[in-house]
């Protein structure tokens, strides 16, 4: 223990530690940009509902081919949208998911994204 009653740690480690973890926190900043600047897209119905999110998890565009619009059946077009929507945004999960698994070399920290 040192003179204040904390543990001794030595200045040396405890520099080399802080630089670790500030290299790891640009990295990690680098990577969210990146990520927000990605566009995940995905298609349902055969390609009649299409959906396109950001890497912010936000939907970003959809195109309807006009032949699946039924008046008669808006249901069916709900649910097309829904999962076209659904599928994008899982699709930035998985990717942000698989990202940060690599820069963290798969430790388990929760609240990181």
């Amino acid at each position: 223990m040192g003179r204040s009653g904390m543990p001794n740690f030595g200045g040396g480690n405890m520099n080399n530690l802080m630089k670790q973890a500030q290299k790891f926190q640009k990295q990690m900043e680098e990577m969210q940009s990146q990520l927000q600047e990605k566009e995940f897209e995905a298609s349902v119905g055969g390609g009649a509902v299409k959906a396109v999110a950001n890497g912010k998890k936000e939907i970003v565009d959809i195109k309807i081919k006009p032949e699946v619009v039924d008046p008669d059946d808006i249901e069916m077009l709900q649910d097309l949208i829904l999962s076209a929507c659904n599928e994008a945004l899982k699709k930035a999960e998985e990717e942000t998911a698989n990202e940060m698994k690599k820069l963290t070399g798969g430790l388990n920290i929760p609240g990181m994204f």
